[in-house]
Order: C-alpha cells, then structure tokens, then sequence
C-alpha cells in the first residue's frame, strides 16, 4: 500500500512550521519521539519530540555555519568535542580539516545515530566509518566533568532546543565546564537557537557566555526548517579571535567544497544582529 502524505508541524506559542510528506519512521526511544518524514521539497526530514532537527534541503546552513567559523580562526585543531550531533553533520564538516585527529562525539541517544545512520546516510557521509571518531552514548554533562584541563582545542555544542534532558546543557555551570576543558587557544561553538522564536533563550545564552569567557562573537543566519527561519551560533574563547583574517591554510579548500558558508558569508553574518538583541545584551 502506498504511504499517505501528511503534514507533520512544529508548534511554538501561536505558530505552527510543517513539512508535508511520507513518514519513513516513527518511534519513541528512552529520552524522545524521533521522526523520519520523506518530503518532495527538503528530502528526508528528522524531527525529534515535534521539533524539527535536519533536512536534505537545508542541513549545510547549520552544519557549515557551526563548524567553519570555529575551526578556521584556531591555529590547532587536533582534538574535538562534539555534544549532541548525532546526525554526523558537524563531525562531517569538521572532517574538512587535515589537522583533526579526534573526534569525540558524545551523543545521549543511540536511536538518533542508528536512525541518521539508515535514514539520513547523505548527511554523515563517510564519516561513521572514519577512525579518528569516537562516539560515545553517554550524558554530555556528565562528560565534560570527567575530562582534564586544557584537553580540547574545539567544542561544539550540538544539541537540540531546551527540554527535560537537554536544559543544562544552556546553563552557566556546563560553560564553565566546557571552559575548563577548553585549551587557552581552543573554541566553544554554540547553536545559541533563534534571536526571534526563541529570543529569552537566545538573550540568556550570550549573556551567559560573555559572562565566562574573555571573548565571544554571535553570528546569524537562515535555517529555512527552524521555527521563523533565522538562527545562530555563537564563538567563545579564552583569548581574542580574528574572525576576519582566519588562521587556516586550507581555507579555499574548504570554502569550495560548502554550498553555504564562505568567509564572505561569514563576516556579513557576523554583523546581523538584530538591534533589539544588541540593546538587552549591552
């Protein structure tokens, strides 16, 4: 029998964002609903507990936005932490980089990994069968806490919005610890979720960061699935970063092989943020 389209929504206050199409997957894990739905426009879509996580159509706008700003303004980038991220996206991405030795994806979830894995192939590409990634199905909080000072130079937080299990991860007592474990010359990146849907969220997170770090920079763009479109990633580090001169020999290398991201795009992006943020954040 062939399968119904249907249209599938993420509510949030008195909006609603949906894809129309064919549910591939449905299940409840331990922690969360995860969905697989086939649509004609985005490709396979992965919503998880109603909200919607990634799509064909538009994964690179957050996965190159994530990674690029933070590993091409860091001299060494041996050794990543990626929290969350089960879809392989920014594992792939950070792939990009001939200095990468290890990666420790750090993932709550199993079901997420196995069902990117069978479902979303295109989106970790070669990357689950690369030796340099460790992955690891534990609490990315608990994590942190067990690793020693300045271990890692490059830590992405890759998590979904604020819900039952995933809320410390946007405290300031996880940021500290990521912090710690940062080297001097190391970058936290952030989905630092949108300035819009999501603006007392947005607001507490750069707070937060500017509050622990020496320097942070925020940047927005467009996530076309994401509740009202727009979306950012926020860069922190312990000593300042020169986001328009990158230190990174491989750049066009790397630019070449984005659909998205480029250091063009990346200093405009750098200068979008909405004033009202500006004026609640200053």
């Amino acid at each position: 029998m062939k399968r119904q389209e249907i249209w599938i929504d993420e509510y949030y206050k008195d909006s609603r964002f949906g894809l129309r199409g064919k549910v591939l997957f449905k299940k409840t894990s331990k922690f969360q609903e995860i969905i697989i739905l086939e649509t004609e426009y985005y490709g396979r879509a992965l919503m998880l507990d109603g909200c919607w996580m990634t799509s064909y159509r538009d994964e690179k706008y957050y996965h190159e936005c994530l990674v690029h700003p933070a590993l091409s303004s860091i001299e060494k980038k041996s050794n990543i932490l990626i929290i969350g991220g089960g879809d392989g996206g920014t594992a792939r991405e950070c792939f990009k980089y001939s200095q990468v030795k290890n990666i420790d994806l750090v993932e709550i979830d199993k079901e997420v990994i196995e069902v990117s894995k069978t479902f979303l192939p295109e989106i970790g590409g070669n990357t689950w069968n690369d030796k340099r990634l460790s992955i690891h199905i534990e609490d990315g909080i608990k994590w942190v806490k067990t690793k020693k000072e300045n271990y890692y130079d490059a830590i992405f937080i890759d998590c979904s919005d604020p819900s039952e299990f995933s809320n410390l991860l946007f405290s300031e007592n996880f940021y500290n610890e990521c912090k710690r474990i940062l080297k001097q010359k190391g970058i936290l990146a952030i989905q630092s979720e949108s300035p819009e849907s999501f603006k007392n969220i947005h607001i507490h997170i750069l707070k937060s960061i500017k509050k622990i770090f020496a320097a942070s920079k925020t940047m927005y763009s467009f996530v076309p699935v994401y509740p009202s479109g727009i979306w950012s990633w926020t860069f922190a580090s312990n000593q300042e970063l020169n986001f328009q001169n990158p230190i990174c020999e491989e750049i066009l290398k790397i630019e070449k092989s984005c659909d998205i991201w480029s250091l063009n795009y990346q200093n405009g992006a750098f200068k979008m943020m909405p004033n009202k943020i500006i004026k609640e954040i200053s």
